[in-house]
């Protein structure tokens, strides 16, 4: 039995900030963006994710994405990386865009399920984000726990709402879209 299949008997580990949360505590993570303008704040963020064991960053923003100001996100890779070879970890980043509020094709998410298994195989746990962590990122989370046999169809969304509790901004549908949901209620393998 997986740690997600036995969810309510594992206590999951504290999450590294406000906006994420454990989909499989100790190996996936879930959530917002995690960059940050301010340079302290960036690097403090960095070194959490690096001290709750996160080795692989899976990032669904696109390069020019923006905020709703229309200013770009501010990078985190290189304050990620340094903050893994401060603790001599292995890390890396990886960049799947999806646009926002849209869901990637059915091949593509294979691809961005078979780079975080891959990832979790390797002993590498993972940090899944879009800018929010709720469209895109629950999208993923679906699919993924459908993949797994852990929840499909509206269970899987019902799972996420489940992992999302704490978060600040859970009232809020996650995935968002109807094409998301529709995407994570409708999960097959390409």
């Amino acid at each position: 039995m997986s740690e997600v299949e036995a969810a309510g008997a594992v206590e999951a580990p504290a999450v590294p900030f406000e906006r994420s949360y454990w989909v499989e505590p100790g190996r996936l993570l879930a959530g917002a963006y995690p960059g940050n303008r301010d340079p302290r704040k960036a690097r403090a963020k960095m070194e959490r994710l690096v001290g709750a064991g996160i080795r692989t960053m899976v990032d669904l923003t696109g390069e020019a994405e923006t905020n709703w100001a229309g200013e770009p996100f501010a990078g985190y890779a290189e304050a990620f990386l340094q903050a893994a070879r401060g603790r001599g970890v292995p890390a890396r980043c990886l960049r799947f865009p999806v646009p926002d509020f849209s869901v990637p094709t059915r091949e593509r998410m294979a691809e961005i399920l078979d780079a975080i298994d891959a990832s979790l195989a390797e002993g590498r746990p993972v940090y899944v984000h879009c800018w929010g962590g709720i469209g895109r990122t629950g999208t993923v989370v679906g699919c993924w726990l459908s993949r797994h046999g852990v929840a499909s169809g509206e269970e899987a969304l019902e799972r996420i709402a489940h992992l999302r509790r704490d978060d600040p901004l859970a009232w809020r549908f996650s995935p968002e879209s109807d094409e998301q949901r529709r995407m994570v209620t409708t999960w097959s393998e390409p």
